[in-house]
């Protein structure tokens, strides 16, 4: 009997080519955007445009870009994390209220090469993903504090004001107006679907319950 035939890339990759391909178009038109946007900051100070690979490498893109990831990953490696601990009865976010109620599904295939090494390895790989939001959420945020530090100075530069330390603008409101306004928006959208999912359907979603599924059911 012949083997069916195996799915093809785009069948296996779909939502990740997706997904990239979204990122790169909003990121491209964020760009140009802010591009024009900063120029004519720039104008408005008598100062002369700027190319794009100038920038690039300035305080005004670096401080968007790097703020908005930087809410991205908390958001993330702390649901990620609040997961594991903590329940919420009918969300198709959570998971059964009764630890009997759970199964794990391993799927035939090989296991990952942590898991077979064991100790420190499988340690590390048990707690991988939530290590990889962290270091992304630090960096982020050490990017975003660069370029909001740099941005300001720029537009103290313009308004003929003395320029400030980094320690001096991380002591300041901007920063943490910049951070703490994509937080709590981050917060409010994970909030939404995990209560909103108890409630709503969105057919053959993994983020939703079976249609017929009573709203007191958890998990998918």
């Amino acid at each position: 009997m012949n083997a069916p035939p195996s799915p093809s890339f785009w069948k296996r990759n779909g939502l990740s080519l997706v997904l990239v391909a979204l990122f790169a178009m909003f990121l491209f038109g964020q760009i140009m955007a802010g591009y024009a946007a900063w120029n004519e900051d720039r104008l408005g100070g008598h100062l002369p445009p700027e190319t794009l690979a100038i920038y690039l490498t300035s305080g005004h893109f670096l401080s968007a870009t790097f703020e908005n990831w930087e809410s991205e990953f908390l958001q993330m490696g702390m649901y990620v994390l609040l997961t594991v601990w903590l329940r919420q009865r009918g969300s198709a976010e959570s998971r059964p209220i009764d630890p009997a109620e759970e199964e794990e599904r391993v799927d035939p295939g090989p296991t990952p090469a942590p898991v077979l090494a064991g100790g420190v390895w499988r340690w590390m790989y048990a707690h991988s993903l939530s290590i990889a939001f962290l270091v992304l959420f630090v960096l982020s945020f050490v990017l975003h504090a660069c370029g909001s530090w740099q941005h300001e100075n720029d537009e103290r530069g313009m308004a003929g004001k003395p320029l400030i330390s980094l320690a001096e603008h991380l002591g300041g409101a901007q920063f943490w107006f910049e951070s703490f306004q994509n937080w709590q928006s981050e917060f409010l959208a994970v909030l939404s679907i995990v209560v909103l999912s108890i409630f709503l359907r969105q057919d053959k979603s993994p983020e939703s319950k079976p249609l017929a599924a009573p709203h007191r059911q958890t998990g998918t």
